[in-house]
């Protein structure tokens, strides 16, 4: 299977830790120019230092994906950057997680401008180079929240359903420019997603949860988004839906 993406450029949301490092580290090892963006300036300075000392070549980009200005503006950099945008990977995201009864509006508030609204303004800055173009490759995470709704997680599933439905809607409106979008679902996973959950009691429930699974990692959904953006130009992988073989939900 070839993973060869040489002469390609992409920006990964995201990137200072988790799917994002993994699939930057990936994009990179595979011929990839890679634009890093989010917002600890520290920690993607050392990941595009790792990349760089493997033959790489990355640029960094720090921005707030909760602002939309700030979303569009790391695509328009990492177009001036490399040239053009080949392939956008919206990974940027938060898992805040409570009871509807009880939540604070503010966080999901927060969590919807990132989880969803970041990614929405990022795409649509980059469409109109590979419109022009009649190239690129949208990918977007999703989770296996935009499949299954379970308690705690309304607010968080509401964001991943819409990922789902909006990237449905967007592979509709831009395949006749030649323009791919694919979905990435993973299900729990060993990042630091579940440090964002501010409700201890909810906190400790998921970890709980994750401790007694084979968690996925980090890398393992990188090499799904690789496997995603590497394909033949004719083929288009819609959506990868992928768990655990210990997760039930």
């Amino acid at each position: 299977m070839s993973m060869d993406l040489s002469g390609r450029t992409a920006l990964v949301t995201g990137a200072s830790s988790g799917f994002g490092e993994a699939v930057a580290l990936g994009l990179a090892k595979a011929g990839a120019k890679v634009a890093l963006a989010a917002r600890r300036e520290d920690r993607l300075r050392d990941l595009a230092a790792r990349i760089q000392a493997s033959g790489g070549e990355a640029v960094v980009i720090v921005a707030d994906f909760t602002d939309e200005n700030q979303a569009q503006r790391a695509v328009h950099e990492a177009e001036a950057a490399f040239g053009r945008l080949d392939i956008l990977i919206n990974n940027a995201g938060v898992m805040y997680l409570e009871p509807v009864a009880t939540a604070d509006l503010g966080r999901w508030r927060s969590m919807l401008e990132l989880n969803l609204l970041g990614l929405i303004a990022a795409t649509q800055a980059a469409l109109p180079g590979m419109t022009a173009r009649k190239d690129g490759h949208i990918v977007n995470i999703a989770s296996t929240a935009a499949h299954v709704a379970n308690p705690m997680a309304a607010a968080y599933s509401a964001t991943k359903f819409g990922v789902a439905g909006f990237s449905e809607a967007l592979r509709k409106e831009v395949h006749k420019d030649n323009i791919r979008v694919s979905v990435i679902s993973p299900g729990m996973a060993a990042t630091e997603l579940r440090d964002h959950i501010a409700v201890p009691a909810v906190q400790s429930a998921v970890n709980q949860s994750a401790a007694a699974m084979r968690q996925l990692t980090a890398e393992d959904v990188a090499d799904a988004i690789l496997y995603a953006v590497s394909r033949p130009p004719h083929v288009m992988i819609n959506e990868i839906l992928m768990r655990s073989t210990d997760q039930e939900r």
